[in-house]
């Protein structure tokens, strides 16, 4: 009976997850949660689910926690996660953490021999080395959770490496696609928030506005499928059906097709190697009707080319873009900054910060702080 833990419990991987486990039934068991500012859904989840034991990225509340979940060790903060991650009682550790806040949990899971499935795209984005390297001597292993990769791993699956020639990521193109850089200074957060396919968090659903999350996504696929940067490429498919596609040397395209949720990814990488039935029932095609495609926009949506970029770069270079993207990511959802500013804020930190050697967590690390530091104080440039 496989224990699993969930970092990240109560965001949407949190949400989407618990309706897998929900229609699993006892077969799964939930043996550890962790959540951030969300206390009362990490309270109301744990009652729920009874793990042995319970993180809170809001340290002071550990102690009402303790009061209402009598029997269950309540933990906070880093170390609490890097716990969760190491239960000795845990076979799986899903990670649905936001940014860079997840890779110690990863380094710490894999060492310790576990199998983690990544919702988390930043810890691989700074530290992707580091993390299959640990995984290949730790004897961890590491699936891929997110919607496109895991499709990436669903559609190479049985086929000879030699075989084939190049990843596409699809990409819906967000709430702005078409537009014209003049067109976007003045969006507002809750415009960027409003994705037109997905439901996910705020952090991701602006990086996917801003193609952000899709330059993270072939990043993540290099190191995922060990294939060079010119390998991966992007395509915008705004009906977010096709999820991705392998190219074969002899010109033949495999596409990963299936309904807009999360619960078909989060499902697979929890029964793999099986199948179960998905509460989700079939994807209608006749219903879908048109599948389009179109080029990604990289003027005016330069995120995307910032990824390509830092991967070329390699070293500490994707750290730092990530770090800075966290940032101003989080300068704009407050009103700080204007949209077209996160791209901004991006090219200037990733060519004044980047260029160091990603050989250890200290200098990943040491270059996230660096590009955090640097991002914080364009921002009060700003202001």
């Amino acid at each position: 009976m496989p224990n699993t833990v969930i970092l990240g419990c109560t965001g949407s991987i949190g949400d989407s997850t618990f309706r897998v486990l929900e229609g699993l039934g006892e077969e799964y068991q939930v043996a550890g949660l962790s959540g951030g500012r969300n206390v009362a859904k990490l309270l109301e989840r744990a009652q729920t689910w009874k793990p042995q034991i319970v993180c809170t990225g809001e340290v002071e509340s550990t102690g009402a926690l303790r009061e209402e979940l009598p029997g269950t060790r309540v933990v906070g903060g880093e170390e609490g996660l890097l716990e969760l991650a190491t239960m000795p009682e845990a076979d799986m550790i899903i990670n649905g953490l936001v940014g860079g806040v997840g890779l110690k949990p990863t380094l710490a899971a894999l060492e310790a021999g576990k199998t983690v499935a990544m919702a988390n795209k930043e810890p691989l984005i700074m530290a992707g080395g580091l993390i299959l390297e640990t995984a290949r001597k730790s004897g961890g292993t590491l699936l891929p959770l997110d919607s496109e990769p895991n499709a990436l791993w669903q559609c190479m699956k049985g086929e000879e490496e030699r075989d084939i020639d190049r990843l596409i990521i699809t990409a819906s193109g967000g709430p702005f696609f078409g537009r014209k850089k003049e067109q976007m200074r003045e969006i507002t957060p809750a415009q960027a928030l409003d994705h037109p396919t997905w439901k996910m968090g705020p952090k991701i659903t602006v990086d996917s506005s801003t193609l952000m999350n899709k330059g993270f996504e072939v990043i993540e696929a290099c190191w995922l499928f060990d294939v060079s940067i010119e390998r991966v490429d992007v395509v915008i498919h705004r009906q977010s059906v096709v999820h991705s596609l392998v190219e074969f040397v002899d010109g033949a395209i495999l596409a990963h097709l299936g309904k807009t949720d999360m619960l078909l990814p989060i499902q697979y990488a929890l029964t793999h190697p099986r199948r179960q039935p998905s509460p989700l029932g079939r994807l209608d095609l006749a219903e879908v009707g048109q599948l389009s495609f179109a080029a990604p926009d990289r003027e005016n949506f330069p995120c995307l080319e910032l990824c390509y970029q830092a991967a070329r770069e390699g070293g500490t270079g994707p750290a730092v873009l990530n770090a800075a993207n966290e940032v101003g990511v989080e300068a704009f959802l407050a009103g700080r900054i204007d949209f077209l500013e996160i791209g901004e804020i991006n090219e200037f930190v990733l060519e004044k910060g980047g260029g160091g050697e990603a050989d250890s967590l200290e200098a990943v690390l040491a270059a996230d702080a660096l590009g955090r530091r640097l991002a914080r104080e364009r921002v009060e440039r700003r202001g």
